[in-house]
């Protein structure tokens, strides 16, 4: 069984081909990724399917937003396609263009082919109450869809996954703290597989510094920067998406590792604000869930930058949290352990891997597909 991922961005795409493995483990038979603003998703699936022989027998697509209808991946038909258009004003722009690369893919192979969508906020769907509200009015919060989803789900499950197969002695992983951190970041506190909170929210500007965002943020700013700018509220919260975080304070550029071989005092400061801002979360999430047994870092800096990670649990020996500077130094790009060896909390690198929550969807529908029939 070939099943074809597609991960689209809003100026980007990843493709992947697989085939279910042992025990659901995804072998990747290859892929490729294209960026652009002007890519054409029919001209990309046409110049793939013209390689690949036979056709996939399922296609997983990576959504962004599912609101509260879509909390597992979800078999596409015309209605769910209607219902993920209606909820593009929350993700305006990754929704539309997820929709480009289903209707591109269902042109060239069929209904015989089944496409899945499976949801960035599903993972998060069923956060307690007080993690997922905000302190509105039901009227003006939760009835009109303002309520905290998290982002990057697939991301924060894959990296469960692997922590609980690495730990199988830990039930359901136990009580994990996971770290997407790369140009977007989040933070998420999981209980034996359930998501207790997130840093991300209404939308992904809120929670950790990022790259070019600036997390956390008073809401009277937005108000305040319009009448001091002579701005739009849109113009203010553009700002805040696209010229901010550690690009904004740095004044320079976002990457963390440039910046930290960057010995000016405001390359200096952004990365201890960024780094302030992952401790403070994780002092937070430990709270939440009562303790800790691990924490994991993924992502594009979560996986090469040792000195980010360095940065973000310093002084945090108190709670059992301690790195070994050498495994530390050396883990960049593979899945590593690098806390000390005498430290009470585990402490990894694990690579996130949205591909393969894509992967496991696609073939479970698949399977429901042919059960149908049979």
């Amino acid at each position: 069984m070939t099943l074809l991922t597609v991960n689209s961005g809003s100026t980007s795409v990843k493709l992947g081909l697989y085939e279910p493995g042992p025990a659901g483990t995804p072998l990747r038979l290859g892929g490729e990724q294209h960026t652009g603003h002007d890519l054409d998703p029919s001209a990309v699936l046409r110049a793939l399917a013209e390689r690949l022989r036979p056709a996939p027998e399922a296609i997983a697509h990576r959504i962004v937003h599912g609101g509260t209808r879509f909390v597992r991946p979800t078999r596409i038909d015309a209605e769910v396609i209607t219902a993920i258009g209606e909820l593009s004003p929350l993700a305006p722009l990754h929704n539309p263009q997820a929709l480009r690369w289903v209707a591109a893919a269902g042109e060239l192979w069929g209904i015989g082919t089944p496409q899945v969508a499976v949801f960035d906020t599903a993972f998060f769907a069923h956060l307690p109450r007080v993690a997922s509200e905000y302190a509105l009015p039901a009227r003006i919060g939760v009835e009109r869809g303002v309520r905290r989803y998290g982002f990057h789900g697939l991301a924060h499950e894959s990296m469960w996954r692997k922590w609980c197969a690495l730990y199988p002695e830990l039930p359901q992983g136990g009580r994990l703290i996971t770290l997407q951190l790369g140009g977007g970041c989040s933070i998420a506190a999981i209980e034996q597989g359930r998501p207790l909170d997130t840093s991300m929210g209404f939308s992904p500007l809120e929670g950790l510094v990022m790259a070019t965002r600036t997390g956390d943020l008073d809401a009277a700013i937005v108000p305040y920067l319009e009448r001091e700018l002579a701005l739009t509220g849109d113009q203010v919260i553009e700002l805040l998406n696209n010229t901010s975080g550690l690009a904004g304070v740095s004044g320079t550029q976002a990457s963390p590792a440039a910046l930290l071989s960057d010995p000016s005092p405001a390359s200096r400061f952004a990365v201890e604000l960024y780094c302030y801002r992952i401790r403070k979360y994780l002092g937070a999430y430990m709270a939440v869930l009562g303790g800790c047994d691990g924490i994991v870092f993924g992502g594009g800096v979560g996986e090469h930058v040792p000195g980010v990670r360095a940065g973000a649990l310093a002084g945090l020996a108190w709670a059992g949290v301690a790195l070994d500077p050498v495994l530390n130094e050396a883990a960049r790009g593979a899945d590593s352990r690098i806390g000390a060896a005498h430290a009470t909390v585990r402490v990894h690198v694990i690579g996130s891997d949205e591909e393969s929550v894509l992967v496991r969807a696609a073939a479970e529908t698949r399977e429901a597909a042919r059960t149908d029939m049979g």
